[in-house]
């Protein structure tokens, strides 16, 4: 009012006589701008002060969460409990003494955030991990006194009080009537106090006449009649004018209206709130504290001709927002799917009907932000659903062609034969590659891993139709890397009709996988045009062979490939695979009896220690240096799913009674021999370790059932061997992970009987002058035939001096080994000669060195003939000294 009506400003003051003015105290003079005058000073209750520090802190600690900084949430959670104490007082007013909602909700989500990222404290910097230790000893603390109603939150989580906040909706309205009460009260004594407004106007406001400057701040005259015309009878003040109170339905229908309004906006925050959790929620740029929304393509008028172009033309634009910072890809995925109905009901045609569906397969791909991660669910699903859909379409329509060589001008639509740009092999083997994250994110041994796994057979499916289709095309590479595709399906698997084919249980017209590989690799080994596809057949090959038992066919293909002077230069994936397929190898061979070659197979792999880490099956840890997280990042990626595992204990103990079989007997043969090589370092480890220990007792994990197995057999116990290998621990363990377990185990007591003869004999060959071959076949429960042989090889190969006498059916023993004594006294023999060896030479050094310094080259040349002299004396020593030796 004062803007209008101070003294010293109007045309009447000047006017007036200087008798009639008022003499008024002289008060402050305050000038103030345009943005001034427009800001309002807000006055908040103490509750809106106590909850808007709350409420901060809670976004800052969501914040925080988002890139795990664990030190500003310690800092931000100690001050939220501060913030949350000063605020009882009102809590307790306000609320009845019950927790908010809000405040129940930021502990829980802490307390479930706490608990997920636990687990990878060891990857965080030391800061990182200190603080969350701190932190969560402290959210366990706080959380003791929630804890009812945090468990009423649990039960059910997305329901909000939303009683609360009506309440404060109602009691902002009320605040916001007694405002408008309390300016209109002024309002209305100021007007029983104002003069006459009218004489402060200048210049005319009727007939049309431009008004005055004061006109724009009042409003012109006719606009207020026309405008309060109707009120000017109905109210004689402005209070009863501004103070009404309608009881009209529209009232009602405004409530019901802004309650669904709130409703509705409370479910949007809720959903945008949840996808935010779970990461799907973007960054959006905002300019004065308001995000600006991405604007949505427009689909077609009402009246706008539906054709083939104005598709084209709009699946065009819709595709252009892809891959932008703003573009929301789950919308853009939603108007492919709204354009793809448009375009089949104004029938369009198979190849518009294609396009849109793979525009749609790309967005589905691009809307996991993070390539690394698996994509959800329910994105997999619609992801197979339109692919196969697709591909029954291009199957379906023979004159259709999509490919890359089709550029995009020259695409068509209308008229067949339909071309179209893209590429359907890529989809599906991104397709494969996503089967593949989703597996190895599932917990192997949870219901949702063989849930996901029954998608392997669409996946599968969908692999065939694509071959199915690359062959009406006949493209000669893409052909090669979609069988490599159903290959790599294919090669892990065991077919039980192979082997029953092999019994002649089941006719040899009916096709099995072996059959199929057979195809499949050919046609890859004659047409690749790469050595990595190649290369990944033959080994995929190699590993189905070795699976199924044939063990020449393998056996003979790894041998012709010659991978194993080239491997070290393939790709890490080529490499693993290779391991895995070394490790099938020798599995077959030592089911074939074949203990050489199975330990020669599984020997690169086990001496390192790191079998897991070589057939991808897990990282170990590393303790001279810590892995960078990049690095473990690629390995993790390179692990392989847990339904193409081997067996380590099945693997380990193969290997550790391979290496027993073929090492106690050399041990035996050569105890005394004092160059004795080592032909298993990791079965010497075991046998060493057993040996260290003061009291051994009764053997209880796989690797102390071998040792004591070794034991037994180095003292030619073969029955307690066997015992030892072959017990019902031991079956559930190991033996009955093979297919045919009855036969594997026949053939193992048959091998340790072999053995363990052949140990004996070695072993207390200077006890016996002859021994009977019916004694020992009866020792040993073999037959005499076999112990014939055994012995009769043992002869040939000059391992035992002996000879057979086949009428008595007798070994005689030559005794030509020498004792236990002689043995030593030889070894010291040698130690001996070695060291006089060394001596001798350093003397020659010595030799040499003096007649060096005089530079005659005829002294060069007698010293040279006095080395000469000097080694042939210490030979004809060393040799005489053998001879006295073997005839003392």
């Amino acid at each position: 009012m004062s803007r209008f009506f101070a003294t010293g400003s109007d045309s009447e003051s000047d006017s007036s006589s200087e008798e009639e003015q008022i003499q008024r105290p002289t008060g402050a003079v305050y000038t103030f701008s345009d943005d001034e005058e427009e800001t309002k000073r807000v006055v908040r209750s103490t509750k809106e002060k106590r909850y808007e520090e709350i409420t901060n802190l809670i976004k800052l600690i969501r914040n925080y969460k988002k890139i795990k900084d664990m030190s500003s949430m310690l800092t931000s959670f100690e001050q939220l409990t501060r913030a949350y104490a000063k605020a009882l007082p009102v809590i307790a007013k306000e609320e009845n003494g019950q927790t908010p909602h809000f405040y129940l909700r930021c502990l829980v989500e802490l307390e479930n955030f706490i608990t997920d990222v636990w687990e990878d404290r060891k990857n965080m910097s030391k800061n990182n991990s200190k603080s969350l230790t701190s932190l969560r000893q402290k959210i366990r603390k706080y959380i003791k006194d929630f804890e009812e109603d945090i468990t009423k939150f649990k039960e059910n989580p997305d329901q909000e009080d939303e009683d609360e906040e009506e309440k404060a909706e109602e009691a902002e309205e009320s605040d916001g009537e007694e405002d408008r009460a309390n300016a209109f009260k002024k309002a209305s004594s100021a007007e029983a106090n104002a003069p006459d407004v009218s004489k402060f106007k200048k210049g005319p406001t009727i007939d049309g006449e431009e008004a005055s400057d004061s006109d724009e701040d009042w409003g012109s005259d006719s606009d207020s009649d026309s405008t309060s015309s109707d009120d000017d009878g109905q109210y004689t003040n402005i209070r009863e004018r501004f103070i009404k109170k309608t009881t009209d339905k529209d009232d009602d229908e405004d409530k019901a209206k802004k309650k669904e309004q709130r409703k509705e906006r409370k479910d949007k925050e809720r959903k945008k709130r949840r996808d935010e959790d779970d990461g799907e929620g973007e960054w959006e740029t905002v300019k004065g504290g308001v995000a600006i929304p991405s604007e949505k393509p427009k689909m077609f008028a009402k009246d706008a001709e539906i054709n083939v172009q104005a598709v084209l033309k709009k699946l065009t634009e819709v595709i252009a927002a892809r891959g932008k910072k703003r573009t929301d890809r789950r919308e853009q995925i939603e108007l492919l799917h709204e354009l793809q109905s448009i375009a089949e009901t104004h029938n369009l045609g198979p190849a518009v009907a294609v396009k849109i569906k793979f525009s749609i397969i790309s967005s589905i791909f691009d809307y996991n932000p993070k390539v690394s991660d698996a994509m959800k669910p329910e994105y997999w699903s619609k992801l197979l659903e339109r692919i196969s859909e697709m591909l029954d379409m291009l199957l379906s329509t023979p004159d259709m062609v999509i490919a890359e060589t089709v550029s995009e001008d020259s695409e068509e639509y209308e008229t067949p034969p339909y071309k179209l740009h893209g590429c359907v092999l890529t989809l599906v083997e991104r397709l494969d590659e996503e089967f593949t994250k989703l597996l190895k994110e599932c917990d192997p041994h949870s219901n949702e891993y063989v849930e996901r796994l029954k998608d392997e057979k669409r996946v599968s499916t969908i692999i065939d139709k694509v071959q199915e289709y690359l062959e009406r095309q006949s493209v000669v590479s893409e052909l090669c890397r979609i069988y490599l595709r159903k290959i790599e399906h294919l090669y892990y698997k065991f077919d039980p009709t192979v082997l029953k084919q092999k019994d002649g249980e089941i006719a040899s017209n009916v096709v099995t996988s072996v059959q199929v590989m057979e195809k499949l690799c050919k046609f890859v080994y004659a047409k690749d045009g790469t050595d990595r596809l190649r290369t990944r057949a033959i080994l995929s090959h190699i590993y189905h062979h070795a699976l199924h038992d044939n063990w020449f066919q393998a056996r003979d293909l790894i041998l012709m490939s010659h991978l194993q002077e080239t491997i070290q230069h393939s790709d890490p994936a080529t490499q693993i695979l290779y391991n895995r397929t070394m490790a099938h190898l020798g599995l077959c061979a030592f089911r074939h009896a074949n203990i050489k070659d199975a330990h020669n197979c599984l020997v690169d792999l086990m001496m390192t220690g790191k079998v897991k880490e070589l057939l991808a099956q897990g990282l170990l840890p590393q303790r001279q240096h810590e892995r960078s997280k990049e690095q473990e990042k690629i390995e993790k990626q390179r692990q392989m799913p847990f339904h193409m595992h081997i067996n380590l204990e099945l693997l380990e103990c193969v290997y550790l009674v391979s290496a027993m079989l073929i090492e106690i007997p050399y041990m035996a043969a050569h105890e005394f021999d004092a160059r004795r090589r080592m032909i298993s370092k990791t079965f010497y480890q075991q046998l060493r370790s057993s040996e260290r220990q003061s009291l051994v007792g009764p053997p209880e994990s796989m690797r102390e059932h071998v040792v004591a197995a070794a034991k037994a057999m180095r003292n030619g116990n073969w029955a307690a061997c066997n015992n030892f290998i072959i017990n019902e621990k031991m079956n559930a363990k190991v033996w009955d992970l093979f297919y045919q377990t009855d036969k594997v185990r026949a053939m193992l007591t048959r091998l340790i009987q072999e053995e363990a003869l052949r140990t004996y004999l070695f072993t207390y060959s200077h006890v016996y002058d002859s021994i009977s071959m019916p004694t020992l076949a009866e020792m040993f429960q073999l037959k005499r035939p076999v112990v014939h042989s055994i012995i009769s090889k043992m002869i040939i190969n000059e391992e035992l001096m002996a000879s057979l006498d086949d009428p008595t059916e007798t070994v005689v023993m030559h005794r030509s080994e020498p004792s236990r004594l002689q043995s030593l006294a030889l070894q010291l023999t040698d130690k001996v000669n070695n060291f006089v060896d060394s001596n001798d030479r350093i003397f020659e050094l010595k030799q040499g060195n003096f007649f060096s310094r005089s530079g005659n080259q005829g002294n060069f040349r007698d010293r040279q003939n006095y080395n000469r002299q000097g080694q042939d004396w210490g030979r004809q020593r060393r040799d005489r000294n053998r001879e006295d030796n073997r005839n003392y």
